[in-house]
């Protein structure tokens, strides 16, 4: 089973953007999938972590917001293998 990263995200977001491209290039090192959910489509999402976005979770546990933490991925996909 390939492991899982969820970007919570909005759609005309450059920081989403950027986050997603920044974690594609671990994509390289590691094999994981990538999901990206838009949080304005669910308002259960929305309430709960509109002011973070993006965010990028693992399952329900929060690695970053806003921008990625290089070092936080690194260490959590390393431990995914």
């Amino acid at each position: 089973m390939i492991p899982r990263l969820t970007v919570l995200a909005r759609e005309y977001c450059h920081l989403c953007e950027e986050l997603v491209a920044a974690l594609k290039q671990f994509q390289g090192r590691y094999s994981f999938e990538i999901e990206v959910i838009d949080v304005d489509r669910d308002p259960r999402l929305e309430e709960k972590w509109g002011d973070k976005v993006p965010v990028l979770l693992d399952g329900d546990r929060e690695i970053c917001h806003y921008f990625l933490d290089f070092e936080a991925v690194d260490a959590r996909l390393s431990r995914m293998k």
